[in-house]
């Protein structure tokens, strides 16, 4: 079973960029397709990104836009996801996912993956 554990989060001003990064455990990570969510307080957990197994296909919410990239390392398990420009309403807490085949639904969902990590908490200050 594949663990997943996020780091890189914090406080940045409005402005400002982070970079998150996932770790994961386990030999199977390099078959798995893996996300990104967030989930601000008394919101529903929403889309972010979305990286295939290979990391030939790609996939973004609507909410970031132009301003996050997401890429993996299958040699060192990890994901990353470079954010810039972050706003105020960036702040949340960003989770790392995976999804136990290789490919990215046509609108990735919540439902859609099934390892979480614990998340990592940013926030955006005006």
């Amino acid at each position: 079973q594949v663990q997943l554990v996020e780091s890189g989060g914090g406080l940045v001003q409005a402005g400002g960029s982070l970079r998150l990064s996932c770790a994961a455990s386990g030999r199977a990570f390099r078959n798995y397709a893996m996300g990104w969510f967030r989930q601000a307080p008394g919101k529903e957990r929403e889309f972010v990104a979305a990286i295939s197994w290979s990391g030939d296909r790609v996939s973004f919410g609507d909410s970031m836009g132009g301003r996050v990239t997401i890429s993996r390392d299958n040699a060192k398990n990890t994901v990353a996801l470079p954010m810039k420009t972050l706003r105020p309403e960036d702040t949340a807490v960003y989770f790392c996912a995976a999804r136990l085949t290789g490919d990215i639904p046509l609108r990735p969902g919540p439902s859609d993956f099934l390892i979480w990590g614990q998340g990592t908490q940013v926030t955006v200050s005006s």
